[in-house]
């Protein structure tokens, strides 16, 4: 008899085989669908829906995967989801349409095509003195209207039994928080030139990080089987900064914030970062890192999956590795195929990997190739008993 999607999962994060394959979509904004896609999804499945949007943001671009099409692709997780405080709503309901929208941290993005947004104001670009940080209006991450939502929702997918849940709070990662605030080249430009100020912001993003996901796992800890965080570290080719400036400057973050979450829930801890991040996972392993996503098959040292398989297999559970670069949005439904059965043949030995795409399926993917991916999972995925 197959297992449930819930035990099928609870195997394979426990680095034991299961029936099959899991299937991960539709589980968080590193998991999702682009609304764009979506769309198309629907249509193909005859699917007529409302759309709607994970952490109500419509600014992500992430569709919120109505169960009906959960069902048809067989996804194995579903995710429970915090919201940005109910007043930051309102306000950026009533706004302008396609103005730019301003997040509880005070960064905001602009609307660049249909649903896509990208980061545009970084209200601390131009400073690196700590006495800013100490001036800066904080978002208050004791907002009750943030978590109110999430027992409920958690404690309803834990009494079905069916499938794995995973808790994926948002504007939650200390490291993509700073260079949020800062822009990207900025907050790594200070983390060389003045690095006293950019270890001051990033402990700062790491303590309001910590008091929201402590307020989410008091509602959902204890019945999630997964917690999702992360922070890209990498780009195609390498990292964006040296395994050295890593572990002096930004690991004891990343240590302090895993080492609060593992005090507080027995879910395994699912860290996404994209691009070639190879050179830094035995540090993920000595974290405590549990699974891995999206293992960008594309970047690097990354895309010797044999090689990632047979190094880390034992310490790390994959999940990721279809292609959205290349093979999603330009590729056949046979070459989705393809890429599903070898990805499977290589990751999934022995157990240990769990189907996904590289990050968001994004708006370019056709519907064909996303219900191919999925299709593929139930064709190759089955283990031989």
């Amino acid at each position: 008899m197959p297992l449930t999607s819930r035990e099928r999962v609870q195997a394979t994060i426990n680095h034991e085989v299961p029936d099959r394959v899991p299937l991960v979509i539709g589980a968080s904004n590193a998991t999702g669908i682009n609304m764009v896609a979506y769309r198309r999804l629907k249509k193909l499945l005859g699917v007529e829906s409302p759309d709607r949007y994970i952490y109500d943001f419509p600014e992500l671009g992430a569709s919120l995967v109505d169960e009906e099409v959960l069902q048809r692709l067989r996804a194995d997780v579903r995710g429970v989801w915090d919201r940005e405080p109910q007043h930051i709503l309102e306000k950026n309901a009533a706004r302008e349409p396609g103005s730019m929208y301003y997040n509880s941290w005070g960064s905001g993005v602009v609307k660049a095509a249909e649903d896509s947004w990208f980061p545009h104001y970084h209200p601390l670009s131009e400073t690196h003195s700590i006495e800013d940080l100490e001036k800066y209006p904080w978002p208050d991450m004791n907002d009750p209207t943030r978590v109110a939502h999430v027992r409920a929702a958690a404690q309803k997918l834990h009494a079905e039994n069916q499938y794995a849940i995973m808790g994926t709070p948002w504007l939650a990662f200390p490291v993509e928080r700073a260079y949020e605030m800062q822009r990207m080249d900025r907050f790594y430009y200070n983390l060389g030139r003045h690095p006293d100020f950019a270890v001051a912001l990033l402990q700062k993003t790491n303590e309001m990080c910590k008091t929201l996901m402590g307020h989410f796992l008091d509602e959902c800890g204890d019945v999630i089987d997964i917690i999702k965080v992360g922070d890209d570290l990498g780009m195609k080719t390498s990292l964006m900064l040296s395994p050295k400036m890593y572990r002096k400057l930004v690991k004891p973050i990343h240590a302090d914030y895993l080492s609060f979450i593992k005090s507080r829930t027995k879910a395994k801890v699912f860290f996404h970062t994209d691009g070639d991040v190879w050179d830094l996972l035995p540090d993920f392993i000595e974290m405590g890192i549990d699974i891995l996503n999206p293992i960008q098959s594309s970047a690097g040292k990354m895309s010797q999956l044999e090689e990632l398989k047979k190094q880390y297999g034992k310490q790390l559970i994959f999940c990721g590795a279809i292609d959205t670069s290349n093979t999603l949005p330009f590729g056949t439904p046979d070459d989705v195929r393809a890429e599903v059965k070898r990805n499977i043949g290589i990751l999934g030995e022995g157990g240990g990997y769990m189907v996904a795409a590289v990050h968001t399926v994004m708006a370019d993917v056709p519907a064909e190739n996303i219900l191919a991916m999925a299709d593929a999972v139930e064709e190759f995925g089955w283990y031989k008993k």
